[in-house]
């Protein structure tokens, strides 16, 4: 039974409706400031802080809730020592604390915040007391967020449970870890020194800071890893923007899967790989990955068009594989992804009818990927374990305009040639390196991915399109080191090619280019995925 509850709380979201449960069931609340004055404005009774204790606010806020009668009535267990501890000491049982903290994430992300003003925005008597009453949650219910208010509602005739109270307070400290480790990111970002000299000033921060903080929560667990004997589970990130809201790009971390089985580890790999490839484009295009690799992409006057030429592609390898598109999934798309097996499906929406000619594809999962299609990407961290660590770097947010890109060699390339220029060198940047990639009229002809060698990559794309590969446009993810890929792209029937250049050889690369009448435009930029 609650009796007495705590209430201090930043984000006031329901906090109205939940006094007023608690009160309806004879608790009595606590609270400070402008919960209070929430509270209090509702007609919910309250009674302050200041009050309860008999110890005023004091150092300008900073101490409220730190006071024996506080944490004595929240780590008190409910024992006949503890008990006759606290009446000796004048301290009644606190039995729920609702907590959630100064916002200091969001007040760092803005613009024009001071190093003064950030560190005010450092709770510490919201995280002492969450971590009191999730310490002593046998006795103790602890809520730090709002979702949860329904829950604690729906159980107040009966009382929470142990089961609820041990869930909730591992929520609260995961919550005070995350809060923590954000602090320590932005104190870690900074220098130092220039901080001294100008407290009140935005300081510049580092993009990778000396101390890592990312919380992962285990969103749920996976059938299998890669393989069948590896154990697995998907994590989704904890402060990870809710997708829809304002101009955030989807993610597969928070799509909605609308039917079929649970996605895999590889699912997720590939669902992942696909999204992408496909944010890279604003008209429409479809995309067919397989194995973290897209086999097949096409532009098109509407996606089931672009479907039908990207899976032409490559027909063979678009079996079994996962399709992404970057408009809604109508009658005419679905009837033309029925015909082939196919894992999954990512794409903003899905039309009542592509749903129903769909439905009878058991085993074939739909991704409603929610969000602004068109937002551009937030800066973001990349971060791979190697064994004893990780690697951590930004993602690769670059696009080079081709429009500007240096032309290498005596021939320019044509308009035709540039577009495809232009629409392959976006797909390499998704392919693995060594990255080779041919396209003409907005579809992809071959893709050689992954070799040791890019004269192997392609030598891959001649066997798979052959004569197809006339006149076509090539993009490499990586510089040519020698002649010889030139030599064999030119006997494979490109016309034109984009690579980022940077070769000691260089000029050797660029004479063979001008051999064979290719047009070779110099990016600066390179993509390497490995």
């Amino acid at each position: 039974m609650i009796r007495r509850a705590l209430i201090s709380v930043s984000d006031k979201r329901g906090i109205v409706e939940l006094g007023r449960a608690l009160v309806a069931h004879g608790a009595e609340i606590l609270s400070t400031g402008g919960t209070a004055a929430a509270l209090a404005a509702a007609g919910v009774p309250v009674i302050q802080v200041s009050t309860y204790t008999g110890a005023p606010e004091i150092l300008d806020g900073r101490v409220k809730t730190l006071h024996p009668k506080i944490h004595g009535g929240l780590l008190g267990r409910d024992t006949e020592a503890h008990r006759a501890e606290m009446a000796a000491q004048g301290i009644g049982p606190i039995d729920l604390v609702v907590v959630n903290l100064y916002p200091f994430e969001a007040t760092i992300a803005k613009a024009g915040v001071g190093f003064d003003e950030a560190i005010e925005n450092i709770d510490i008597g919201g995280p002492s007391m969450l971590r009191s009453a999730a310490k002593n949650h046998e006795r103790v219910t602890v809520v730090v967020e709002p979702d949860d208010y329904a829950a604690v509602i729906a159980a107040l005739p009966a009382g929470s449970g142990a089961a609820q109270r041990l869930a909730l307070a591992k929520t609260a400290f995961a919550h005070t870890a995350a809060y923590d480790a954000a602090i320590a990111a932005y104190l870690s970002s900074l220098d130092l020194d220039a901080v001294a000299a100008a407290r009140t000033a935005e300081p510049a921060r580092r993009e990778l800071p000396d101390v890592l903080a990312i919380q992962w929560t285990r969103e749920y667990g996976l059938r299998y890893g890669e393989n069948p004997h590896q154990q697995a589970a998907f994590y989704k990130d904890a402060r990870s923007p809710i997708a829809g809201a304002g101009r955030t790009r989807p993610t597969i971390a928070t799509a909605e899967v609308l039917g079929g089985k649970q996605l895999s580890y590889n699912n997720l790999l590939d669902l992942d790989a696909a999204l992408g490839l496909c944010l890279e484009f604003h008209e429409p295009v479809a995309i067919v990955v397989k194995h973290n690799n897209p086999c097949g992409v096409a532009l098109g006057a509407d996606v089931a068009t672009a479907y039908r030429r990207a899976r032409e592609a490559d027909p063979v390898s678009a079996f079994g594989g996962i399709v992404a598109v970057n408009r809604e999934v109508d009658a005419a798309l679905a009837a033309l992804l029925a015909e082939t097996f196919l894992e999954c499906v990512v794409a903003p929406g899905y039309s009542a009818a592509a749903r129903d000619l769909l439905a009878g594809k058991k085993n074939l999962r739909l991704v409603a990927a929610g969000g602004d299609w068109t937002a551009a990407a937030a800066p973001s961290w990349s971060v791979r374990t190697i064994a004893g660590g990780a690697l951590v770097q930004t993602v690769d947010h670059g696009m080079v305009d081709l429009a500007t890109a240096r032309v290498a060699t005596k021939r320019a390339p044509t308009d035709a040639e540039r577009a495809d220029l232009a629409f392959a060198w976006r797909v390499g940047k998704h392919v693995k390196s060594n990255a080779i990639v041919f396209a003409k009229d907005g579809v992809t002809l071959a893709i050689g991915a992954g070799q040791m060698s890019r004269v192997d990559s392609v030598r891959i794309c001649e066997r798979k399109a052959g004569a197809a590969l006339a006149g076509s446009a090539v993009a490499s993810d990586a510089f040519f080191p020698f002649r010889d890929g030139l030599d064999v792209l030119a006997q494979a029937g490109a016309s034109a090619v984009v690579q980022p250049g940077g070769s000691v050889r260089d000029d050797e690369v660029i004479g063979a280019a001008d051999e064979h009448g290719l047009a070779m435009l110099f990016t600066g930029m390179r993509h390497f995925r490995h």
